[in-house]
């Protein structure tokens, strides 16, 4: 027996090339996973997305509005939770209804150990095209428990739109 007879990397050799795709793919999973845990690091650091659970305290605001329509008139709905009256602004322009304000939000949490204090300040606005001329003299707005509440009365001349018929031919 020869002494090449026992490497084992010399038995059975064929002229077949080697293969490595397998360790390259495991190579680029390893990276692809670390560049995922890195930008998870810096999009939620330190897990605080669990602290802060309200998307509007990392400084994103944006109202929900519901808008119904009768013949009469235009509603619109805003929820403007934390808000006071003094913080939102509302204007009529060019057939568009404009609600505005600024929101502060700031949470404290204390225990034993420790003390913490995150703040958030924005400003937020949307605009909202109206389908009808309204009569700028009658509008209301109510701010009640968080909640806009606006009534846009039509004039007499969009409220007396004559629908044409259609015939069948």
């Amino acid at each position: 027996m020869a002494i090449t007879d026992l490497i084992p990397w010399k038995k059975n050799e064929s002229n077949l090339p080697v293969n490595r795709r397998q360790e390259e793919d495991s190579l680029l999973n390893i990276r692809s996973q670390m560049n995922r845990l890195f930008d998870e690091f810096f999009e939620q650091p330190f897990g605080l997305n669990s602290f802060l659970d309200d998307s509007e305290m990392m400084g994103e605001f944006s109202p929900q509005l519901d808008i119904s329509e009768t013949e009469k008139e235009i509603a619109v709905s805003a929820e403007l939770p934390g808000l006071k009256r003094e913080d939102i602004g509302i204007a009529l322009d060019n057939n568009t209804l404009r609600i505005s304000g600024e929101k502060k939000a700031e949470k404290k949490e204390k225990g034993k150990h420790f003390y913490r204090v995150e703040r958030s300040y924005g400003s937020f606005h949307r605009s909202i095209p109206l389908s009808a001329e309204v009569d700028q003299d009658k509008i209301e707005a109510v701010f009640k428990r968080g909640v806009l509440k606006v009534k846009l009365p039509k004039t007499r001349a969009a409220q007396e739109r004559k629908r044409i018929p259609i015939k069948t031919g």
